[in-house]
This record gives structure tokens, sequence and C-alpha cells, in this order.
């Protein structure tokens, strides 16, 4: 099964020709943050062009993510590229992970050494940066199918946000005087950045240890199998995610000892309710008429097992 658009579609089209405009702006943004913290001497807005860096580093690795996507299976690749997406949002959130951190020590060190800052820069800067950051989320959120397109997503959310705060934090300082408004606007700007991270790397990392999906359950889709007319009993049942989007399952069913064609009907059947009741398209559905158990990591049939045990020990008697 192929979720995902060709490349040619217009879907994957729209959605690359989103990402092309957003690397655009937001690499022009970082420069302008970045210059702009130096000369204002805020910590701010320096956490504010590292964040938008590794949102340009993220909406970069979506971009391959995507274009890699739409290439179809082959002999070395027979699931094709369906994970690149979720890879390219796992290294996201944990360079994410690793700037909220600096961004936090850099701004417990500020407050024990303040340094004066320009408010008025930052809130012209920072009021760039929310209509440039709400303008990509907009695009984004309307394109995000998968987990990479919703991590690209979560970045610029959370930028928009985090620059709003810039705004209110120059607002603060120009009111009060107080130079300590920085650095914990700081603080929470990576709080924000660590939080929405580590729900990333959670997903994608269950995805590529071939985790059950999540909202996902077994034994849910255990007796919803064994309620088909003609199952007698399912077992080494697996759901897992080939991408974002796309679950596949494989399972041994007990059935009576009948003829392929009537079996035929049982899988139809199967199938059917695996894809209405529980979105899992890519099944691998093996029928036995005996019971079997795992031995040394192989699934063997018991009656098999019986006779081979006893031909070896019928070699042994002589």
């Amino acid at each position: 099964m192929h979720l995902h658009a060709a490349s040619g579609s217009p879907n994957a089209q729209r959605t690359q020709s989103v990402l092309r405009f957003s690397l655009v702006a937001t690499l022009a943004y970082v420069a302008v943050t970045f210059v702009a913290g130096l000369y204002a001497h805020s910590l701010a807005l320096l956490s504010e062009a590292g964040h938008n860096l590794s949102d340009f580093l993220a909406l970069l690795l979506s971009f391959i993510a995507v274009y890699l996507q739409t290439r179809p299976a082959s002999n070395s690749k027979t699931f094709g590229y369906q994970r690149a997406g979720v890879l390219a949002a796992f290294i996201n959130a944990g360079t994410l992970i690793v700037i909220s951190l600096w961004i936090a020590i850099e701004a417990i060190h500020r407050l024990s050494s303040p340094v004066a800052v320009q408010p008025k820069l930052m809130i012209v800067v920072a009021a760039a940066g929310v209509l440039m950051n709400g303008v990509i989320a907009a695009l984004l959120w309307r394109v995000s199918r998968d987990v990479n397109l919703h991590s690209a997503f979560l970045h610029m959310a959370g930028d928009t946000l985090s620059t709003a705060a810039v705004i209110a934090g120059g607002a603060g300082i120009l009111i009060t005087g107080q130079n300590w408004i920085d650095p914990v606007l700081s603080l929470l700007i990576a709080a924000l950045i660590l939080g929405s991270s580590f729900g990333i790397v959670r997903e994608t990392l269950n995805i590529l240890l071939e985790g059950t999906p999540r909202g996902v359950s077994l034994p849910v889709i255990r007796s919803g199998m064994e309620a088909v007319e003609g199952v007698l009993n399912v077992h080494d049942l697996h759901v897992w995610c080939l991408g974002s989007q796309s679950r596949a399952l494989a399972c041994h069913v007990t059935i009576a000892d009948i003829p392929p064609s009537e079996s035929a009907c049982i899988l139809l059947k199967l199938n059917h309710l695996l894809r209405d009741n529980f979105q899992i398209s890519h099944t691998t559905i093996q029928f036995e008429h005996t019971g079997c158990q795992v031995l040394d990591g192989c699934v063997v049939p018991i009656e098999e097992m019986a006779g081979s045990a006893s031909r070896k020990q019928h070699g042994m008697t002589h």
C-alpha cells in the first residue's frame, strides 16, 4: 500500500511550493533577527534567530522527506521511503531540544549578569516575525497530513507564539526598564520548544521502533477479527506503522480445515473489517487449521513439532 501522493500530483506540488516559500522567508528572517539581536544585545532575539534557524533546517528536512516519499517502492526498498518523513521529524525534534537547552543555559547566565537591551528594536523585528511565522504556520496547517509536516507546522506555530512573547517582553522592558525580562522570556521560549519537541520525539520513536500505533488496541482488533464468521482464533498479532499515515498488520488466524476457495471469503471479510474499522489496509494474514506456538522465534504448528519429536525419538531408538 502506498498512501503518499505521486510526485506530480496537485497535493505534492502544493506541499513543495509551500515548503519552498517557507524556506526562503525563514532564512531571510534568521539573518535579520541575528543581526538585530547582536545590535540590540537581546538574548531573546538571538534565541529567536537560533530557533528560526532550526526551523529552516526542519523545513529543509521536510522538503527532502516529501520528495523521497513520492519515490516508488523498489526491490531494495520494498516499502518505498514512507519513513523518510518520520526520520526527518525525529531529527527536527532532536535539534530543537538541543537548542532549547542552550537557550535555557544562556538565559540563566544572563539572569546573574543582566545585559542592557534595546526594546524598540526587539518589538519591530519580533512584529515582522509574528507576521512571517503566522503566514507560514497557516500554510503548513493546510497541507500537513503526516508527522513530518505536522512537526514543521509545530515549529512555525511555536515560533509565532514565542515571537509574540518577544514583543510583550520588549514592551515590558520599554515601560519598566527591567532587563531581566529578556532572559526570563528566553526561558519561557525554551520551555515552549521542549514541550512540543518531546511529543514529536515520542511519536516518531514509536514509529521507528515499530510500536503499536497510538490509539490502536490489539485486544479490540483481536476480538473484532475473532467475531468474523469462520474465525476460530487470532494469535501472533502485530500492528505497526509503515509511515506516519499507513498502518500494517500481520497475524495468524485459525480456521476450520476447509478448501482455499471457502477461506477466501473469510479473508475478504477480515480485510474489510481491518480497513473500515481500524484504517489498516496493508495486511499479511496466515491461515492455519492447527494450533501453533513460538519456538526459537519461529511459529511452528504443534502437530509438526510433535511429528518432529517423534522422528527424533524414533531415530534414537535405532
